[in-house]
Parts: C-alpha cells; sequence; structure tokens
C-alpha cells in the first residue's frame, strides 16, 4: 500500500517529509482549524509524521467552541412559542442540559429549519411574517461578516421578525488564552487559513511577539501542512520564531478590510465563553447598540446561565489539546457519531469524530 497515493504530488510529499525528519528537532504543535484537523487525519499525515512531531488538535471547530450556556440558550429559545430557530445542520445534535438537543426539541414539535446560509434564514423570515425567526450564530471571523451583511439586508427590507443568537468567537485572543496557560507546552501554532484570509496575518504579530513562537499561516492541502511544519522548524534551528504566511496565494497582511468593516459595523467586540476554556476577555461578537433589535437574546428575554456541564466528556480537554480523543474513556464506547456524548464528536470537523472516522488509535 503506497502511503503517498493519496497527495496531490507524491513525490515532493516524500521529500518534504524527509526533510522533517533529517532536521532531527521535534516540535509540540498545535492547529486551530476543524479544516486542517480533517486534513491532517484524512490524508495519513498524523501517522506518517517522526514521533517527536506532535500534533495536537486545538479549539478551532466552530461547533465544538459553543459553550454548555450557549447550546441551553438556542434550545430554550426553540421552545418558544412563535419562534422558527434556523441553523446549520451541525449543531442539530449537539447534546444540552440533560441531553437536550435541537433534534429532541424538533422531534417534540418545535419548529427548527436546518439552513444552508444566513440568507435562507432570511427568506424563512420573510414567508413568516407572523413568526420570530432565530438564526443561529456561531463561528469564528469566517462567519461573522456574512451573518453581518444578512443583518444589513434585514435592516434594509424593514423585516423586524429576523432575529440572531450571536455565538461567534475571535480567535487571537483564544490562541492569547491557550498561550498564558501555564500548563500548556505549546512550541509552534498552525493557523486558520479561512479566518486568516478576513483578518488578515498581521492580524496574529502581537501574539508572535509576546509570545516569541513559531506561528504560520496554511493552507489545507497536505502539502501546505509539511511546509508549514518544515518553516517551523527552521524557526526553532535557527532561534528566529515568529508570524509566517504559508497561505499567501489567498490570505494577505492585511485581510479582507470590506468583511472585516462589516462585521465590525454590525457587531462590537465582547466577552465570550468557549468550551473547556471558560470566560475569554474580547473574544466574541455582540451586536452594536445600532444593530440591538436583531439581538435574539434581547427579543426573546433569554440570558446565558450556569449549566452543569456534560457529564463525562472529556471535549474541553480535548479543544485545548491536553488529551487526545481516544484517551477520554468514552471515547467509541458510550461516544459515538451516532449517539454523541459531547460536540467534539458530533461536528465533521471535530477531532473526536476525525479520530473515529479514520480509526485512529495512537
Amino acid at each position: 500500500m503506497d502511503l503517498f497515493a493519496g497527495f496531490r504530488d507524491p513525490a515532493i510529499a516524500r521529500a518534504l517529509l524527509e526533510k522533517i525528519r533529517s532536521c532531527g528537532r521535534g516540535v509540540r504543535f498545535m492547529e486551530v482549524c476543524g479544516t486542517h484537523t480533517v486534513s491532517i487525519f484524512q490524508s495519513g499525515l498524523h501517522s506518517l509524521l517522526p514521533d517527536n512531531i506532535v500534533h495536537l488538535t486545538g479549539p478551532g471547530c466552530p461547533v465544538c467552541v459553543t459553550h454548555d450556556a450557549e447550546v441551553a440558550a438556542y434550545i430554550e429559545a426553540a421552545g418558544k412559542d412563535k419562534v422558527i430557530i434556523a441553523t446549520f445542520g451541525d449543531l442539530m445534535k449537539v447534546p444540552g442540559p440533560g441531553g437536550a438537543s435541537l433534534k429532541s426539541a424538533q422531534a417534540e414539535g418545535a419548529r427548527v429549519k436546518v439552513v444552508y446560509s444566513p440568507a435562507d434564514a432570511l427568506a424563512i423570515a420573510r414567508e413568516n411574517p407572523g413568526d420570530t425567526v432565530v438564526f443561529i450564530g456561531v463561528g469564528f471571523e469566517t462567519t461573522a461578516p456574512g451573518i453581518a451583511a444578512t443583518i444589513m439586508m434585514a435592516e434594509a427590507e424593514g423585516l423586524s421578525n429576523f432575529t440572531v443568537l450571536s455565538f461567534h468567537k475571535l480567535v487571537p485572543p483564544a490562541l492569547d488564552a491557550l498561550l498564558s496557560d501555564p500548563e500548556m507546552e505549546i512550541e509552534a501554532f498552525i493557523l486558520p487559513g479561512h479566518v486568516s484570509a478576513v483578518i488578515g496575518a498581521n492580524a496574529y504579530l502581537p501574539l508572535a511577539e509576546k509570545y516569541t513562537v513559531p506561528a504560520i499561516v496554511t493552507g489545507f492541502e497536505p502539502l501546505d501542512i509539511l511546509q508549514a511544519l518544515i518553516m517551523m522548524l527552521d524557526m526553532l534551528r535557527t532561534g528566529r520564531p515568529g508570524l509566517a504566511n504559508q497561505y499567501a496565494r489567498v490570505v494577505t497582511a492585511e485581510g479582507n478590510k470590506k468583511a472585516v468593516r462589516l462585521m465590525h459595523t454590525v457587531f462590537q467586540t465582547s466577552d465570550a465563553l468557549w468550551r473547556g476554556i471558560g470566560l475569554i476577555p474580547g473574544s466574541g461578537l455582540a451586536f452594536a447598540p445600532a444593530y440591538e433589535r436583531f439581538d435574539a437574546m434581547k427579543a426573546l428575554g433569554i440570558e446565558l446561565r450556569d449549566v452543569p456541564p456534560l457529564k463525562g466528556c472529556r471535549c474541553g480537554d480535548v479543544l485545548k489539546g491536553k488529551l487526545a480523543p481516544n484517551k477520554c474513556p468514552l471515547f467509541k464506547t458510550v461516544c459515538t457519531p451516532a449517539k454523541p456524548v459531547g460536540p467534539c464528536m458530533v461536528s465533521t470537523e471535530g477531532s473526536c469524530a476525525a479520530y473515529f472516522k479514520y480509526n485512529l488509535e495512537a
């Protein structure tokens, strides 16, 4: 069996891996993007890398980092009269307090509709003027500008029944929280390509300078990831860690200024809850005063409340890179994609789901 057959260019893949092996130096690196997680496992990189290159999965799955309190809030919203929940499909099976989910709420009569974009949710609001449509806004800087643009469209059309639960998260503050944790042993980061295309590579400069760790903005091809690892190892070998942009064919230094401007017109930076990490200052997006009438929390009188964590779920430790998914006692026994205990087994970008799908035991 040719382990390199699935690579776009097997010869280049072999050469890059040989260069990594010949370096002799190891590194504990973390990726913070669900698409990188899938690429690393799907391509077999996880098993091809030498033992001294340790891959940690970080908080890069938007569904996975959605906090228990936020899950409880949108399940509460689903139970309100004359409310239609519009959501991306990967939130349907995420367990909340007592095992409740949007899927179970739907089975009990809640009006929950799976959509493929916030524009679909806007169409539902047009078609149901007597109901309040609640779009569940999760994700990072990648999705927030599109949702902001949809809210502006609702404003222009005068749609007063369209609302959003803004549970968006910002990536740089989360990296700051991880690096400031004395228990973490992260030597370098692979930075998310999608997020970076929006906010720009320079958004990470303060972190690279503050913590002096290699931080590489990286594409999603396995060859991109291998090249990023070589750049990372070269920085450590020469004692010159810093920020680099391997994904220059897509990511610029400044990013998409129009998208960022849209995002910060509708939303303003706020503190936010992250699963497994807790409250991170300045890591979320709340509604700016001019757009608060679209805030589903205010419209429905919902507040984030303390809820018990999912019993036995170690998803939080997985998201912080402190536990490999297959080291969780529930992995493949109690917790499977068919019956997930935590969100890391629900989302296709979740590391537990990736470990399960690609049968990773090491």
